[in-house]
């Protein structure tokens, strides 16, 4: 711990268009970003080819050889769930349960079609063994596990072929887990992975915990092979390096626990970019003493990411990923296909779509020179929002005519032209954008007026200023890193680790009991943060409790307070609008989080300037296409304006990552963060 705080620090986030990296120098307080194009075919190629040059870059700089510090967020896990290209898995579980995972519950994600048919399981039939073992609900053992059945299981196992991984979940186990450990201490002597469920998830509700195990068991091989190749690769590289791995939950883990519980890691890209929010909206709202109230809008190559943040990030244990559910805790994000690379077809019907599928960064829009479809990145381009010869602080070269030879391909079949057709793109996927941020504000009870939307990611600011307009949210934020903003959330997110555990206990037991209940939680969590080389007296604990309503099916998750009752009766109320004060209470999961700090960047004010006009920072003007017609707008260079400067739209600023276009009416100033703020007229 102590030598990471001396050590550079690298986030590293891959994205499907780009690979980010951030670097900061906690000597100095520097920041510096870089951007490569993805590599979908082995993505490690893109991570080494820019830390290689990383590291000759600041070698040259140094005396010694630096060390560094990395945190990574990587899409092989999410990818190997979303492809079905995980490890081949097998599941072992208790004799009348085999079928579990394929039950699972009666809802259905298309509720009228009756001929819709369910998920597939990631583990099929042939591949679910049981065996004959009982425990009740209070951990009591009604039946004894026979180690002779272990040995016929596995051996029916490797008569099944190529299975690498296993994953193990028997009945109430989280109670009495000596029957997990026993099969799966057998299985790993055989060579086999293994994920218990009483270490993934130590809760009740059989399907969710099957499957949020067996995905574990699914994807950790996948994630462990490729940081296995990262490791020894970085070993070659002319510096010490430690390498941690980003979390769903908004927190790091090291790579050894990365490598057991991929499941962790699913969704770690975009919830290194909802804590790079958080960081730049707590410093900018510092001053005041206000909670952070943030709706975050992340439009990257590939996809959208959206979430909010109203004081802290909202986090979920109900999350559902490519047909399987997770009950591990996330942070609440919601996902659309709709990008910079996403791109434009039409159906059958002859309407418009934009999305899911995705140009990626092979072949990349038609704009980069070999892809043929036109995708939004190539409308921007068309309609003058994007400035070709700034692309990437003008280091990459885009092909207008390639852009244009696509869209007037498309808009042939829609009887249109090329600008017609290229604000139809626009409009179509901020459309797309718009229903995901209404999902996760009016739709639970949010009013947007009461938020600032920061947006990032980068194609987010060439659609920010309408996507506020249509929601009424008053103003737009984008911090100085807005390109890379999920890379550099990776450097200020904490070392975070979850505990749960089912207690089925009466919402009348006492705190000692609460406490006593946790004990096993606390102990293990700040023997894991030892490892991971946090002293106790450096761990921060957070205590929290799952409750409901007697007869409730599902619970709410509270802090742990003096008053558990009154507590819970006023988050209900809240929440849904009532509470049953007469109705007896459960105390379902105790919840724990183990909190350890990690050095986090620290970015300097900019110089102070009173100075409004903001023509040093004028470089010249563009041609561009709004809704309303064909206009010259004032550009200018992001990185020349200074605090105080005011942009009057409809204006663009270009920098070195990104492009940002304030519309008309709208008004942008920068902070003395470096924080462009946009006041959008309604």
């Amino acid at each position: 711990m102590d030598q990471s705080k001396l050590a550079l620090r690298i986030g590293i986030d891959i994205g499907g268009t780009f690979t980010d990296f951030v670097i900061y120098d906690p000597k100095t307080g520097e920041v510096d970003t870089l951007k490569l194009p993805s590599t979908p075919a082995n993505p490690a190629d893109a991570v080494l080819s820019g830390l290689s040059s990383l590291f000759s870059r600041y070698a040259v700089k140094a005396t010694q050889p630096p060390d560094w510090d990395i945190v990574h967020g990587s899409t092989v896990a999410t990818n190997a769930l979303l492809e079905r290209t995980g490890a081949k898995t097998a599941l072992i579980t208790t004799h009348g349960f085999r079928d579990v995972l394929e039950i699972g519950r009666q809802n259905r994600p298309r509720l009228y079609d009756f001929f819709a048919d369910p998920p597939a399981p990631l583990i099929p039939r042939a591949l679910r063994f049981a065996v004959n073992e009982r425990v009740d609900n209070h951990g009591n053992v009604l039946t004894k596990l026979d180690s002779t059945e272990i040995a016929g299981v596995i051996e029916a196992i490797r008569l099944s072929g190529d299975v690498k991984s296993v994953a193990i979940c028997l009945l109430f186990s989280f109670l009495h887990p000596e029957h997990e450990q026993q099969i799966g201490d057998s299985l790993i002597n055989e060579g086999f992975e293994v994920s218990l469920s009483s270490q993934v998830l130590a809760e009740f509700r059989e399907f969710e915990r099957t499957s949020t195990t067996v995905v574990n068991a699914y994807v950790s091989p996948v994630l462990k092979s490729y940081l296995d190749q990262l490791q020894d690769k970085l070993s070659n590289l002319p510096a010490m390096s430690s390498l941690r791995i980003m979390q769903s939950n908004g927190g790091s883990i090291s790579l050894k626990e990365a490598r057991q519980n991929g499941v962790r890691c699913i969704l770690s890209g975009p919830a290194g970019g909802v804590v790079g929010a958080q960081y730049f909206g707590s410093q900018a709202v510092g001053e005041s003493n206000q909670p952070t109230k943030l709706i975050t809008f992340d439009m990257g190559g590939t996809s959208t990411d959206v979430s909010l943040v109203s004081g802290t990030p909202k986090i979920t244990t109900e999350s559902i990923i490519a047909g399987c559910p997770i009950r591990i805790p996330v942070l609440d994000i919601h996902t659309i296909g709709a990008g910079g690379g996403s791109i434009a077809w039409i159906d059958e019907g002859g309407a418009l779509h934009v999305g899911p599928a995705s140009a990626g960064a092979d072949p990349g829009p038609a704009c980069y020179g070999t892809g043929l479809h036109p995708t939004v990145t190539d409308a921007n381009l068309l309609l003058g929002r994007l400035p070709a010869q700034h692309f990437l602080g003008g280091t990459m070269s885009l092909k207008t005519d390639r852009a244009l030879e696509s869209i007037e391909a498309l808009g042939d079949r829609l009887g249109l032209d090329a600008d017609s057709t290229a604000l139809g793109i626009i409009e179509v996927v901020n459309a797309n954008m718009e229903r995901a941020l209404r999902l996760i504000s009016i739709e639970r009870g949010f009013d947007p007026q009461e938020f600032t939307l920061l947006s990032f990611g980068g194609a987010g600011g060439l659609h920010a200023s309408e996507l506020a307009r249509r929601l009424g949210i008053p103003q737009i934020m984008i911090p100085p890193y807005a390109s890379t903003l999920s890379a550099f959330g990776m450097l200020a997110s904490n070392l975070i680790k979850d505990y749960s555990l089912t207690v089925m206990l009466s919402g009348d037991t006492s705190l000692d009991e609460i406490n006593s209940a946790f004990a096993s939680l606390v102990n293990k969590g700040l023997c894991e943060m030892e490892e991971e080389g946090n002293s106790p007296h450096e761990v921060r604990l957070e205590h929290s409790l799952d409750v409901r309503y007697r007869g409730q099916s599902y619970e709410l998750t509270i802090p742990l307070g003096e008053d558990i009752l009154t507590d819970f009766h006023a988050y209900h109320q809240a929440t849904y609008g009532y509470n049953r004060i007469e109705t007896a209470v459960e105390i379902v999961n105790l919840r724990l989080r183990a909190i350890g700090s990690l050095p986090s960047p620290r970015i300097q004010p900019l110089p102070e300037s009173n100075r409004m006009d903001p023509g040093e920072s004028l470089i010249e003007y563009q041609p561009v296409t709004l809704s309303t017609g064909r206009i010259t707008l004032p550009l200018y260079r992001g990185e020349f304006l200074l605090p105080g400067n005011e942009l009057r739209g409809p204006a663009l600023v270009v920098r070195k990552d990104t492009t940002i276009l304030i519309d008309s009416g709208d008004v942008g100033t920068l902070d003395r963060y470096g924080n462009l703020w946009i006041q959008v007229t309604q």
